[in-house]
């Protein structure tokens, strides 16, 4: 069973990293406690009086209390002596957790610093790396990982991967490990650096996420439904987002429709199959599962992916809905 602190901040400008911090803690607490046993301060909710309060409280609640604490970089110093005088005081079993999504004008107040350190908490900033300093930062993590990349390997692996500093690390250990087990573990015991050029990284590294989002569209397309619901969730469990994995998988999908709705007018296979940008073998299959699945069935596929991508971008909804309602959309292209 996890440990938990008593007070955390999470604060910085990379705020997609921070809300997703956000739902993991949520969606924990709830595993731990139930929904009983955790309480959300959010929007106009979210004072230094309304957290202190809730610090204050006393609840019937069994185990572990959290209490989440959102837009703390609109708090003043000024107004915490109330809060900091609670969190000085904190019940063992309650954990509060403050995020702050900072910018240039907004930023979580000092005071709230101290007192989460004073309490023995963790304070952790989550910035976000400018898009021109990605290169730089890229070649400095990986060489902690003792892996060399030029500034054109950099910005290969950038390319085909994103600009995400936690999936561009995530693919720098794959290939410290990859180098490692190559050396059959002696990687690096010699001080050198394990080196890797442009045609390296795109190999090793390539649209890994497209490519396996196309995965899930094949399968889909196939109606392999179990097959699809495992590639899924072998994609979220790496950390991918819904809206980037339902871009591929919503192209893949338009191009077997496109297949279906050819095949129907009696255009022949091979003619379709040099129109396809793919693989011989992938185009054989592609076209042999869009014959048996049919334009019709091909076409309501790519509603149903537009309604679940048009969900996802809405933000109204945490990872755990957002994951329940793909794998809904999941069960009825594939049923």
């Amino acid at each position: 069973m996890p440990t938990f602190k008593s007070a955390y901040l999470i604060h910085g400008d990379d705020h997609g990293r921070i809300s997703e911090r956000r739902a993991r803690l949520r969606g924990l607490a709830e595993s731990l406690s139930g929904t009983e046993g955790i309480e959300l301060l959010e929007g106009e909710e979210a004072t230094p009086e309304a957290a202190a309060a809730a610090l204050d409280a006393m609840t019937l609640a069994l185990g572990r209390r959290f209490i989440v604490v959102d837009g703390v970089e609109r708090w003043k110093d000024k107004d915490l002596d109330g809060l900091e005088a609670a969190v000085a005081a904190l019940a063992p079993e309650t954990t509060v957790a403050f995020f702050a999504r900072e910018d240039s004008r907004n930023r979580a107040p000092e005071r709230l610093h101290a007192a989460v350190r004073k309490a023995g908490g963790d304070i952790d900033s989550e910035e976000a790396v400018k898009p021109w300093e990605l290169p730089k930062w890229t070649i400095a993590r990986a060489r902690e990982l003792g892996v060399d990349l030029s500034p054109e390997a950099a910005r290969a692996l950038i390319r085909h991967v994103g600009e995400r500093q936690q999936r561009l690390l995530r693919e720098l250990e794959k290939l410290a490990l990859g180098a490692a087990g190559e050396a059959d573990g002696s990687a690096g015991s010699d001080g050198a650096l394990s080196s890797f050029d442009v045609d390296e990284i795109e190999e090793l590294t390539a649209s890994s996420a497209e490519r396996r989002a196309w995965t899930v569209a094949d399968a889909l397309v196939a109606g392999d439904g179990a097959a699809a619901l495992g590639a899924y969730l072998e994609l979220r469990e790496q950390g991918e987002r819904l809206p980037g994995l339902l871009y591929w998988i919503s192209q893949r999908v338009r191009v077997a429709h496109d297949v279906a709705s050819a095949l129907d007018a009696g255009e022949a296979p091979a003619q379709i199959k040099r129109r396809l940008r793919m693989p011989s073998r992938a185009a054989d299959r592609l076209i042999a599962d869009a014959r048996t699945a049919g334009a019709e069935r091909l076409r309501q596929a790519t509603c149903e992916i537009a309604d679940l991508e048009l969900a996802s971008r809405g933000g109204g909804a945490g990872g755990a809905s957002e994951d329940t309602a793909a794998l809904l959309t999941i069960g009825r292209i594939a049923g």
